[in-house]
């Protein structure tokens, strides 16, 4: 009973700690996120971010993995609305795209995860997205929709565009101007991947 409920408490301070982080990254940006402000907001204190997360870099991970889990659960949503697997795949991809325009995945995931955690196509969270899309990209190869390439380097050249037109919108001066452009191209390219009928 004491084990249940002292992991209980871990968890309530992480989920916290994460709460306070996401809102301070989001508001004022990674750097200037202050970790006296932020522990202070979530009525804890540094210690409690170290033993939790090691340090600021650890937060931003954790926040990072919970946000991509929530766009995961939205690409998914996207996907099962369309009218055949291969809009559900490019509903899926234009969806990410779309993300950038939010200031939190904006600012989170595209500026400031890139500039302290290195290339967002090597984040362990990735290996998941990139297993998904393969076996996406091989149903619609065994259903005879897309010619037959080879489902892995297909998911990583698709994957690999639709992070980089993120990337673009989020630092744009006008990302809502990019926005159209990049989704454009992008379905433009993945149709290359398409059978030609007759």
């Amino acid at each position: 009973m004491v084990a249940k409920r002292r992991a209980e408490m871990v968890e309530e301070t992480r989920a916290k700690l994460i709460q306070a982080a996401r809102k301070a990254f989001a508001a004022k940006g990674y750097a200037a996120a202050s970790m006296d402000d932020l522990t202070a907001d979530a009525g804890l204190t540094r210690g409690a971010l170290y033993h939790n997360f090691g340090d600021k870099k650890g937060l931003l991970q954790a926040v990072i993995d919970q946000i991509d889990a929530e766009m995961l659960v939205r690409l998914r949503r996207e996907q099962e609305r369309a009218e055949t697997p291969w809009r559900g795949l490019l509903a899926e991809y234009a969806a990410y795209i779309e993300m950038a325009l939010e200031p939190e995945i904006q600012r989170i995931m595209l500026l400031d995860g890139p500039a302290v955690l290195g290339d967002p196509s090597q984040w362990p969270n990735q290996n998941a997205c990139l297993l998904r899309a393969t076996q996406e990209i091989q149903a619609l190869i065994d259903a005879g929709t897309v010619k037959p390439v080879d489902a892995e380097a297909a998911a990583r050249l698709l994957n690999g565009a639709a992070l980089n037109a993120s990337l673009w919108i989020a630092a744009a001066d006008d990302p809502h101007a990019v926005f159209p452009k990049a989704v454009e191209a992008f379905q433009d390219l993945a149709a290359g991947l398409l059978r030609a009928e007759g």
